[in-house]
């Protein structure tokens, strides 16, 4: 019997950003031993980017559907600021604002679906209006101001606190991506999601209802982003506008970074995960050389246009080998006949 050579190239193309991000680690650790690899900057990037990938996780759900929620991070803006405001102004317990914030932040996403499903807009402009208009409301709530979170319970505080050595809003991130993975894998509504983003059309005619889980993808996104405003409320323990927005661009460039490895040419979480740490390790090590303060937003848009050039060059090579291999069958077939 033949022995099966490894595929080499298979092997990269699925785990080319875990094999990035190691080979980065290991190079900035090398080039700066006395802050890189240490416990404060693990802690630091783990902490800070666990909002960050939660957002991402958010947003590669309806991507993988096809579809792109632009309300995320003005989304996030509101509800981290609601979260402070009903617990330090109008004086709720703490669990019952986590319960109103997540119910929020299934209310923008409904609101999303109905928008893109029922009424017809196309998501980038539904989400991108939604998106204003919370972060309008945003604007009216704190009346430009800050929102102190000087009398936020300890027991809230302690979702910002460590368990070992290890971030617990970090530790929260991981069970939410896991969650959302064996959703996503494992689950019919996640291979109906990647049915839809692949062709839509196809799945309705296979008695998939792109209606119905349309809605449910941006209703478990607008819940996820509630979940990271809880924590970013936690995290700054304070309320204010500037905070939200400028999570958008970092979350949509680790949802589509993610298309180019573990399940390459298609958004997921692994993929997700691995893209904002990578994003993080490089823009850390760069700060710590000495790098300018444009860097990080010149690295997340180089890397944006080469992860999404490169999810396009894949998916156009494989639908290449797919129909030269229907060729030979048909050409194959014609010689036998």
């Amino acid at each position: 019997m033949k022995k099966k050579e490894f595929n080499w190239s298979h092997f990269f193309n699925t785990y080319n950003l875990l094999i990035i991000l190691a080979g980065v680690i290991l190079l900035f650790s090398v080039l700066l031993p006395s802050s890189f690899p240490t416990l404060y900057n693990l802690r630091s990037i783990l902490n800070y980017q666990a909002i960050v990938i939660l957002l991402s996780i958010a947003v590669t759900i309806p991507i993988a559907a096809g579809h792109f929620d632009l309300s995320a991070g003005y989304s996030s803006c509101l509800l981290h600021i609601l979260t402070v405001g009903f617990i330090c102004r109008q004086g709720l317990p703490w669990p019952l604002v986590v319960l109103l914030i997540l119910g929020c932040g299934a209310l923008i996403g409904f609101i999303n679906g109905i928008l893109i499903t029922r009424i017809g807009i196309h998501s980038f402009i539904a989400t991108l209006g939604v998106g204003y208009v919370v972060y309008g409301l945003a604007y009216w709530y704190t009346d430009g101001t800050q929102v102190l979170g000087s009398s936020l319970p300890e027991a809230f505080l302690l979702i910002n606190s460590n368990i070992g050595i290890i971030p617990t809003t970090f530790i929260i991130t991981m069970v939410i991506a896991v969650i959302v993975y064996i959703g996503m894998e494992y689950l019919p509504v996640g291979r109906c999601l990647y049915f839809l983003g692949s062709n839509e059309k196809a799945a309705n005619l296979m008695g998939i209802s792109s209606k119905k889980y349309m809605l449910l993808a941006f209703v478990a996104s607008g819940v996820i982003v509630a979940l990271a405003s809880v924590m970013m409320a936690s995290v700054f323990r304070v309320g204010q506008t500037s905070v939200g927005p400028n999570y958008l661009m970092n979350s949509f460039a680790g949802a589509l970074m993610s298309s180019v490895a573990f399940k390459s040419g298609k958004s997921n979480v692994w993929g997700t995960v691995c893209a904002v740490l990578l994003m993080a390790v490089v823009v850390s090590g760069l700060q710590q050389m000495g790098a300018a303060y444009f860097v990080e937003p010149l690295l997340q848009g180089l890397m944006l246009i080469i992860a999404v050039s490169w999810a396009v060059v894949t998916k156009r090579s494989r639908a290449t080998k797919i129909k030269n291999e229907k060729n030979r069958e048909i050409r194959k077939g014609r010689e036998a006949a």
